[in-house]
């Protein structure tokens, strides 16, 4: 049964879960994030406040089917940036500026200086840092969001209807 008490724990669930395996892999497997990975981890933001959201409001008329569809939004959104993140490994098409990794050799000793000195260059995002069976992370999340948002918007849907009755 579709209550919408369920729905928003399992958004809500799903959210973290998907933050946790991005945290997880940066910060225990030192998969360092290129600047499309991290993009990808907006949307869970929002999804995991959008899913706290609905659950709060699990007994108010339509409002928690409202805050699912946000949510079902908020996945397609993230699904959208891993296919274009897919896209830019597979050499579909190039990626944005900051995509690019670290920069040219440097003209002068100074200039050399303060580029060691700087932070390193987030990795770039047409390099696969790890796959398994042929699937990036970026192609799995990509999935894993889609799936997010079709059932978000389903289930959005079935909330909408009961609460008008």
């Amino acid at each position: 049964m579709i209550t919408p008490r369920a729905v928003a724990g399992l958004v809500l669930a799903a959210s973290v879960a998907a933050l946790a395996a991005a945290f997880f892999a940066q910060y225990v497997a030192g998969l360092e994030p290129c600047p499309l990975c991290v993009w990808q981890r907006y949307p869970y933001g929002a999804t995991l406040v959008l899913g706290a959201a609905a659950l709060c409001a699990a007994e108010r008329g339509r409002w928690p089917a409202a805050l699912i569809a946000l949510a079902a939004a908020a996945f397609a959104a993230d699904a959208a940036i891993a296919f274009y993140h897919v896209g830019v490994e597979q050499g579909w098409y190039e990626g944005l500026a900051a995509c690019a990794g670290g920069g040219g050799t440097p003209a002068t000793v100074d200039a050399l200086r303060a580029q060691l000195l700087e932070a390193p260059p987030p990795p770039r995002c047409d390099e696969v840092a790890w796959s398994l069976f042929g699937v990036s992370m970026a192609g799995y999340n990509m999935m894993y969001a889609a799936s997010l948002a079709g059932f978000s918007l389903a289930a959005a849907v079935v909330l909408a209807d009961k609460a008008k009755t």
